[in-house]
């Protein structure tokens, strides 16, 4: 009888190999990735059993790494079923997505004051690979990658860790979010149109405009996730 909710139905892991990286940061990182990827989806639980399988590592390389994602928010223990891929609760989300609107504001403003007018064409060159991926596929992985490249440059130009690694910890956060807002109808094109706007603010060099439009862009995806989770899709 084959196992409930085996983690091998929707995950073909390969092992962990023995390379430079410490090997609970190669788990961790292979996990990360999966749930980004959403081959593990919102959920689903995660056995450890099955993690040491299909990786090849120890339980205890498994919990420390599964600690990790919990403390990052990507995990969620469940009393009577264990660890599994976390679902944001309708507050959750909006919580997240003020933070991410507030982060984000104020990276587009660190990126007027310290970017180079190449990379602001950069930054333009990247709404245009993402206007053109969604024209290309409706596959939502491959959108989701050339946005983030948007996010690459600005992030760059920004030149703050600080804030680098606060907003990984959002985006991570809300990945199955976003993917579900792109997933609109309409929402795509319609994402492409405000990182327009938020260019053209950046190339005047208008801090306050773009600030508003970054703003008003984060709570326009947030209007469709969130509809999406409270009427259950």
């Amino acid at each position: 009888m084959a196992r409930e909710n085996s983690l091998a139905e929707s995950w073909n892991a390969q092992p962990i190999g023995r390379v430079a990286a410490p090997l609970r940061e190669q788990v961790l990182a292979s996990l990360r990735q999966a749930i980004l990827d959403f081959h593990l989806k919102p959920g689903q639980r995660l056995v450890e059993r099955e993690l040491m399988e299909q990786l090849g590592v120890s339980r205890t390389t498994v919990r420390e790494a599964l600690r990790e994602l919990t403390s990052e928010g990507l995990v969620t223990v469940v009393p009577q079923r264990g660890a599994v891929v976390a679902t944001p609760t309708p507050d959750d989300a909006l919580d997240l997505y003020e933070v991410r609107a507030a982060l984000e504001s104020l990276v587009v403003q660190r990126f007027i004051e310290r970017a180079s007018d190449e990379q602001v064409r950069r930054l333009e060159q990247a709404v245009q690979g993402f206007a053109d991926a969604s024209i290309r596929t409706a596959d939502i992985r491959q959108i989701l990658a050339a946005k983030d490249k948007f996010y690459v440059v600005l992030i760059e130009g920004a030149n703050s860790t600080a804030l680098q690694q606060l907003l990984e910890g959002i985006q991570a956060r809300v990945q199955v979010l976003r993917a579900t807002s792109l997933s609109e109808e309409g929402r795509t094109f319609a994402a492409v149109r405000e990182l327009q706007g938020i260019v053209d603010a950046i190339k005047e060099r208008d801090a306050e405009l773009a600030a508003r439009r970054t703003t008003e862009h984060i709570r326009a995806a947030s209007v469709t996730a969130l509809h999406h989770i409270r009427s259950g899709d």
